[in-house]
């Protein structure tokens, strides 16, 4: 039986930065691959593109991570 997850742990760590709360989660290559398409939108803010895209990302990741620690706390209750 896998430990309880906190889902707002897990989103208040991807809000810090990306990819962490996926990583809280066990998802270490999920976390690692948000790390570097956040990085990638960094880069493109020199072209104004990442003005869209990393604070898109940046939530997706918030909410995905939340998401993900809420369906793994179900499991693991079951």
């Amino acid at each position: 039986m896998q430990p309880q997850k906190n889902a707002g742990l897990a989103a208040v760590l991807s809000a810090i930065w990306c990819g962490l709360g996926q990583i809280y989660n066990g998802q270490i290559g999920k976390g690692v691959l948000f790390m570097i398409i956040q990085f990638i939108n960094a880069l493109l803010m020199f072209v104004l593109i990442g003005l869209i895209t990393y604070p898109i990302f940046w939530i997706y990741g918030m909410v995905d991570a939340y998401k993900k620690a809420e369906k793994l706390n179900e499991k693991s209750a079951m």
